[in-house]
């Protein structure tokens, strides 16, 4: 019974607030998220970027590891989208990125937070890292088919990601009021971005259900296959295990569908946006599966 009640602890929150910006949306379609991905794309992520990693006792060889493990999870979800969009006749390169890039920031770091504290949250923050990396590097060059250095310059969140692996790899200590100012910042962005979600899903449009859904199940059923696989493969264990299995069963994370609209044609970006909505409405129902077996088995 104690499981139980922890596992709601962990959900309905971000559940809840997801539901809350969905409503929103809802009632006021003009409503505007653009603050919301200013904010969060050049101060509120790079300052919890900074933050869970510095912070929370991640280590720097902790950070390496799970860096490498969630590289190495994404080339064993690269290689089950390419599968699947050949078997649908789909675009494999343009429509990859929501099978490939999960939802590791909006909803994975809370899910992470509440289900392992602020240990975990550092471990998932490193995954988060790579998932970013590639949002603006293998992200655009499939949506666009070419890359782009002026892209890659401009994110904010890597230089959160170079400032924290500066401080891990000296050991500096963080000055209180960095570690204050960048607390209030983190918690800040979680709720914000877990609002703008619940706004995005309130106007994205599934143009085909049966190829949605397919692809959506593959993103949220076989992504934590594909960790679990991980997991036993290189006999991890402990809270850090249990947050790389919660992280690789995250539906697809909306950025892809921003990135997409800016670079793919519009019965690319279409098939992208049904994805996203199929594979989160699906994570309603998949996530507390895994976050139960997460905090039954990895503690």
């Amino acid at each position: 019974m104690e499981l139980y009640l922890k596992l709601i602890d962990v959900i309905a929150p971000v559940f809840f607030v997801i539901g809350v910006g969905y409503y929103l949306g809802r009632k006021n379609p003009e409503i505007s998220t653009d603050f919301i991905t200013t904010f969060a794309g050049n101060v509120g992520t790079p300052a919890m970027i900074f933050y869970t990693i510095t912070t929370t006792g991640v280590t720097l060889s902790v950070f390496t590891e799970y860096f490498i493990y969630a590289l190495v999870i994404i080339g064993g979800f690269s290689l089950v989208g390419i599968i699947f969009l050949l078997l649908l006749k789909k675009d494999f390169i343009s429509e990859l990125p929501p099978l490939i890039l999960p939802n590791t920031g909006n909803m994975g770091i809370p899910i992470c937070l509440f289900a392992y504290g602020t240990a975990g949250l550092g471990v998932a923050s490193a995954i988060a890292s790579v998932i970013i990396l590639l949002h603006f590097t293998l992200g655009v060059l499939l949506a666009k088919k070419s890359f782009s250095f002026e892209i890659l310059i401009k994110n904010m969140p890597i230089y959160g990601i170079i400032v924290s692996v500066i401080f891990l790899y000296f050991e500096w200590d963080v000055p209180g009021y960095l570690e204050n100012t960048t607390f209030l910042l983190t918690y800040a962005t979680i709720f914000l971005v877990l609002m703008s979600l619940g706004i995005a899903l309130s106007r994205l449009k599934v143009v085909s259900w049966t190829h949605a859904s397919i692809l959506g199940a593959v993103r949220v059923i076989i992504g934590p296959f594909i960790g679990f696989g991980l997991i036993k493969f290189f006999n991890l264990d402990g809270f850090a295990a249990g947050v790389l299995l919660i992280q690789s069963c995250m539906p697809s994370a909306v950025l892809t569908y921003l990135v997409g609209s800016m670079y793919s044609e519009k019965r690319v970006v279409d098939s992208v946006a049904s994805v996203i909505v199929t594979s989160t409405v699906m994570s309603f129902f998949t996530i507390p599966i895994v976050v139960y077996y997460s905090l039954k088995y990895f503690q």
